[in-house]
């Protein structure tokens, strides 16, 4: 038996490839706005939530601004753009094999809940997890992702030491470490974090058959 029965995933940049759809998204924001970024936009801006990214772009705070360009991003997001997503090669069968063995899979992500179950659904995943938590699933939103997997694993009754959290960012290892849980890195997405910028505790996996390996084995 695998000793984490509760395997909790990350989404952007560690089961799916968003940065096209999403970095087209935001291109068409600023483009239906008007409003000129004042920062490239390019993949090192995946990851954030929607309203922090869009801070950084526009170099604003004013929330009249930023929310003009929510709105557009959401347009165009929502309709047709998050449909250009792209599973990472070896992700499905990942997935399949895990919950096949009886895992129980769940998604903690900075993504917003609609465009993340619309993903799940076009990608044929929604099956394979049983709970799926974003920060706006609840009002008030939830303020970071830590506050969101303590609130997975409180909700449904999960013991810290049977579930296991996978991301490919550094916020991700450092949101693991604060609800107790341990983290598993991958290295195959476009997060910011590398073997050599990791704490020592966290482990790594270069490929999701890799991951699977590690995930049945422990």
């Amino acid at each position: 038996m695998a000793r984490y029965p509760h395997i909790l995933f990350d989404l952007d940049g560690t089961l799916i490839d968003s940065a096209p759809a999403i970095l087209a998204s935001f291109r068409d924001a600023f483009a239906q706005t008007g409003i000129a970024p004042v920062r490239s936009i390019d993949e090192s801006i995946i990851g954030p939530p929607l309203l922090e990214t869009l801070q950084l772009l526009s170099g604003s705070q004013d929330a009249a601004l930023t929310g003009r360009l929510a709105d557009a991003f959401k347009a165009s997001y929502d309709t047709e753009g998050y449909k250009a997503t792209a599973a990472y090669a070896g992700v499905g069968a990942l997935l399949a094999s895990l919950a096949g063995a009886g895992l129980t899979l769940s998604i903690a992500t900075n993504k917003r809940i609609h465009p993340t179950r619309l993903i799940l659904e076009h990608l044929g995943w929604h099956t394979h997890f049983a709970h799926v938590y974003a920060l706006d699933l609840f009002a008030p939103r939830l303020p970071d992702k830590a506050a969101m997997i303590g609130r997975l694993l409180a909700d449904q009754a999960i013991p810290t030491d049977k579930a296991i959290y996978i991301g490919d960012r550094s916020e991700d290892g450092e949101s693991a470490d604060a609800n107790g849980l341990p983290f598993i890195a991958v290295t195959w997405g476009y997060g910011s974090i590398q073997p050599t910028e990791m704490a020592a505790h966290w482990r790594h996996a270069a490929t999701p058959e890799a991951l699977g390996r590690t995930l049945l084995a422990d």
